[in-house]
């Protein structure tokens, strides 16, 4: 499922930094997804495959958030959106951290997504400024 992100430019750096974490983080995914789909030697799923599953989501929820904070009139409805984006963040860092404990090749690429992540941080802090 690719969703389809509003293409009205110009859009801010975090809209754009926010599309590059929803692409890294889905190919990281599909390539973990292959490690870790086979089941373990005890019949069991590897539980990291869901993490997987989890970044890709949060990732997708970023850019809709970011454009439901910049399109509101009012800045308490702005803050709402502003802090479901820190929120989705945070559970990304979260999940990436949990991923690189999996038995996976896929988790050599994720120091890639937390750096991007370090990144969107820095641009949300003067994006919430503008708010």
């Amino acid at each position: 499922m690719i969703p389809s992100f509003p293409n009205k430019l110009p859009h801010s750096p975090i809209y754009k930094k926010a599309v590059d974490i929803f692409t890294i983080s889905r190919h990281i995914s599909s390539y973990m997804t292959d490690d870790l789909a086979a089941l373990r030697e005890d019949g069991q799923e590897d539980p990291s495959i869901y993490f997987g599953g989890d970044i890709v989501q949060q990732s997708v929820s970023l850019v809709p958030e970011i454009l439901k904070a910049e399109s509101q009139t009012f800045s308490e409805e702005k803050h709402k959106y502003a802090a479901s984006v820190t929120r989705l963040v945070n559970l990304l860092y979260k999940n990436c951290e949990r991923l690189e404990l999996a038995n996976s090749n896929g988790k050599d690429f994720l120091p890639i997504l937390r750096g991007e992540l370090k990144k969107f941080r820095k641009l949300q802090r003067s994006w919430m400024l503008t708010l």
